[in-house]
């Protein structure tokens, strides 16, 4: 048995599916449409209840404002003889109250035993129904009888006779909860209809909102599927406000990435360019016949062996810049600024030269620190080649408005003999090899033009205003 049958197969987790294979994560458009269905479905079921609890208070007030009526109407159509007697109300306000089993009754209650009811209420058991003092009213509801469950409203009045003697009388009229929970029942049905019409419509509307909203970035998806086939070279549409950084990043990404290559590409063909002639001459060498010079053979091989050798460590190093990146780290300058000027200072301590500092609180490199300590220690060291006694490094931040990441000015001066003016254009020149270089600026101002150009910056020598000498500024560009 090997070892794959004698393990146990692993379970599937939260992220992956019965196969193992890992889940698709929902898309923005269907976790949107989710969570819109979801909100939309609580949001229009509050409403719902809100509206259908307001209903029914509106129902009940209106039913007790309609029984108050109907008492009132009964009472004044109810009259007291001449002997204190009540007589029996003459009209009915509702039609319902003479059809028997209507659900709408009346029951009057008075002095002297009187006791009254409509066509409808007769045959029912109001026993639950006690007189009332005069001015008083009750609304009641709903309470079970023998009737089903009812609403009633009564209301005690006197009523003076022609000697001026007062009857009491309590009249109550009531009503089925029937017949107000089937109007709340049709009202509850048309709100139901109503709200999964408007919920069905506003789930389209959001629907199509969402689809017209992720439009730009199913274009940014269409124009990075052109960047892969090579149809275009950046994200070159227009974009909403808040794609604009996510795509200047991208488009940051890709440049750096087609700069690094062609940096690879163009550092092997100038290497395999320079290796030719050190190869050439070392090959004619050891071609030749043996001669007794073998001192001056051997002092030759070595010289193009020590050339190949800068030319190596020329190249790898313009190939191992790094260049502008979008998220790069913030490398403090003055530290390292010091430990390059002490390494220096032993190095040239022959030639006692003074390195002075003129560095902003807070300067910081964005980039990374290989690159930095390369800039300035081939510039520093150049420097200190040619410096007579003094050498000045002074580094600038230059804040940008709109830029996040502010711009850098790093100079350094020296008082030495400079550059002239007809020699700058080519020691600037671009392409030139570093075994090309003029007298003095080899290889190390090479590699120098390199990272700058890598940092989309701007290298520019010129004289020196305060000490005399060359002065060679770096200006790296906000970001």
């Amino acid at each position: 048995m090997d070892a794959d049958t004698a393990l146990p197969s692993r379970a599937p987790t939260a992220t992956t599916n019965e196969r193992g294979s890992p889940r698709r994560p929902l898309s923005l458009a269907a976790r949107a449409a989710i969570a819109t269905t979801l909100v939309l479905a609580g949001f229009l079921g509050l409403v719902g209840l809100t509206l259908t609890q307001t209903n029914k208070a509106r129902a009940l007030r209106t039913l007790h404002d309609r029984l108050e009526n109907f008492a009132i109407a009964y009472i004044t159509s109810t009259d007291v003889n001449r002997y204190g007697r009540l007589l029996p109300p003459e009209t009915s306000p509702n039609p319902n109250f003479s059809r028997p089993g209507s659900g709408l009754y009346a029951v009057a209650l008075g002095d002297h035993g009187y006791h009254w009811e409509s066509s409808s209420a007769i045959g029912r058991d109001f026993a639950f129904l006690r007189p009332l003092e005069p001015g008083q009213s009750q609304f009641v509801g709903p309470i079970d009888t023998h009737m089903g469950r009812l609403y009633y409203y009564s209301y005690g009045v006197a009523l003076d006779t022609v000697d001026r003697k007062s009857v009491r009388l309590t009249v109550l009229v009531a009503q089925t909860e029937d017949q107000l929970e089937g109007e709340n029942a049709v009202f509850r049905h048309t709100l139901v209809v109503w709200l999964s019409i408007l919920g069905v419509m506003l789930i389209v509307l959001q629907l199509l909102l969402l689809r017209w909203s992720l439009t730009p970035l199913r274009k940014v998806a269409s124009d990075m599927s052109r960047v892969e086939r090579g149809d275009s070279e950046q994200l070159d549409s227009q974009y909403p406000l808040e794609l604009t950084g996510l795509t200047e990043r991208i488009n940051a990404f890709i440049t750096n990435e087609r700069e690094q290559r062609t940096r690879y590409r163009h550092t092997l063909a100038d290497l395999a360019h320079s290796l030719k002639t050190p190869l050439a001459v070392i090959r004619s060498q050891l071609e030749s016949p043996t001669t007794g010079d073998e001192a001056a053979r051997r002092a030759s091989v070595l010289d193009q062996v020590r050339r190949m050798n800068e030319l190596v460590a020329y190249q790898l190093s313009r190939a191992a810049t790094s260049g502008r990146q979008t998220f790069a780290s913030a490398v403090p300058i003055a530290g390292h600024a010091e430990d390059l000027v002490q390494g220096l200072e032993k190095v040239y301590a022959a030639k006692n030269v003074l390195c002075e500092f003129d560095i902003e609180d807070g300067a910081v490199f964005y980039g990374e620190q290989g690159d930095l300590l390369e800039l300035m220690g081939n510039l520093l060291e150049n420097a200190f080649k040619w410096a007579g006694h003094r050498v000045l490094l002074v580094v600038k931040m230059q804040p940008q408005s709109g830029r996040k990441r502010p711009g850098l000015w790093l100079s350094v001066e020296d008082d030495g003999p400079g550059i002239a003016e007809d020699q700058i254009e080519k020691v600037l020149q671009r392409g030139v090899r570093g075994d090309e270089r003029v007298q003095g600026h080899g290889i190390g101002l090479s590699i120098v033009q390199d990272i700058v150009h890598a940092y989309q910056g701007e290298l520019v020598v010129d004289r020196s205003p305060e000490l005399g000498g060359a002065r060679f500024s770096v200006r790296l560009a906000a970001s």
